[in-house]
């Protein structure tokens, strides 16, 4: 059994300057998605029927959203689901829906629908026009390509966008340094306030935001220097927040890193930041996440280490947590890790949370 790092748990907690609430998150590895309160005592756990497609999250009407994995579809890509479920609070299904192509992220949105990212196999064809990468490292299958797909509550598609057809790849080729094996890698599907959607790629650096009407890229931000990143999402003030995973690849010394970083979308310049001192005691080169508080603090979850810790407008750590829950059995991707994909926090008085604990 692997060692647990007995700097676990709640190891600072200010009190005055935190946000109050519960935090969730889901091991990677396990099948429990688990709820702390801000001592870090588990407050309420739902046990998922399979492992999760990476992460699950709490509706507004207090059931949970999350993606569980199914044995069906594509073989040899990550961070696959195929289950899509909501489940009350006492464990109950209420709700579900099947693609076994669903991978990374999924939302409901705020007409009822349900949006998530897929897989497609692209046509020899559009195989074809898949610009960079590192040539001869395809998938056994050929190339894969990512959709968004928007469903009804009857699971009923009500809206579709596929990348490698939509787009002009030539404007977003992969980065020289991955395989082919996807074109280009999705890991976050955002919905608008106006019904737009912003995603984000890993393999070529990108985020862009869609018109849901027209279907047209209205906005992007191409920067390798980012090092590639997660968890892109537009803030009330409509700006965006994201975090920078800073893989060691363009960037490297003492500037490699992760940073949570806010910018504003009309001249893509950085309006605040967050990153470790020295840079490389904040890095989790893949996953990982962050969420902007209703006090100005900054909830972040570097992933790799299933470290989630709260920050002022100043940089300052208030509240953080290194979870104990470690995969301590055989398993092909996670054992001996306690890694976390994405976390969130509610507070006590909050839709999702309201008189349940």
């Amino acid at each position: 059994m692997p060692l647990i790092d007995p700097r676990t748990g709640v190891v600072r907690y200010e009190k005055a300057r935190a946000s109050e609430g519960f935090t969730l998150f889901t091991t990677l590895g396990k099948t429990t998605t688990r709820l702390i309160d801000m001592d870090g005592e588990v407050v309420q756990e739902w046990d998922l029927p399979s492992e999760p497609g990476n992460y699950a999250y709490l509706l507004e009407n207090g059931n949970l959203l999350a993606a569980v994995r199914t044995e069906e579809g594509p073989e040899g890509l990550p961070a696959k689901g195929g289950r899509l479920m909501e489940i009350d609070w006492s464990g109950n299904l209420v709700w579900e829906y099947i693609d076994h192509a669903q991978h990374h992220d999924f939302r409901r949105c705020a007409n009822g629908n349900t949006v998530y990212l897929g897989w497609e196999l692209l046509d020899e064809e559009l195989q074809k026009k898949v610009p960079g990468g590192i040539v001869g490292q395809e998938h056994p299958d050929g190339i894969y390509g990512d959709y968004i797909r928007e469903i009804d509550q009857q699971g009923d598609v009500i809206w579709e966008w596929y990348a490698a057809k939509e787009l002009d790849m030539a404007q977003f080729p992969l980065d020289p340094t991955v395989h082919r094996k996807e074109y280009a890698h999705a890991n976050t599907i955002f919905p608008c306030e106006n019904g737009d959607y912003i995603i984000n790629w890993r393999f070529n650096n990108t985020m862009l935001r869609i018109d849901r009407e027209t279907k047209d890229v209205v906005w992007h931000l191409t920067e390798p220097t980012y090092g590639q990143h997660h968890d892109v999402q537009e803030l009330d003030n409509k700006n965006i927040l994201f975090f920078a995973n800073g893989t060691d690849v363009h960037v490297h010394g003492s500037k490699t890193g992760s940073a949570v970083i806010e910018l504003d979308p009309k001249t893509n310049e950085e309006v605040w930041r967050y990153e470790g001192y020295p840079r490389c005691s904040f890095m989790s080169w893949f996953i990982s996440g962050c969420q902007r508080l209703d006090n100005g603090n900054t909830l972040i979850c570097e992933g790799l280490w299933g470290r989630v810790f709260e920050v002022t407008r100043d940089c300052e750590i208030v509240w953080e947590y290194v979870s104990p829950f470690v995969v301590d059995y055989p398993h092909p991707e996670y054992e001996a890790t306690n890694v976390i994909f994405r976390s969130y926090r509610y507070g006590r008085d909050s839709k999702q949370i309201r008189n349940r604990v």
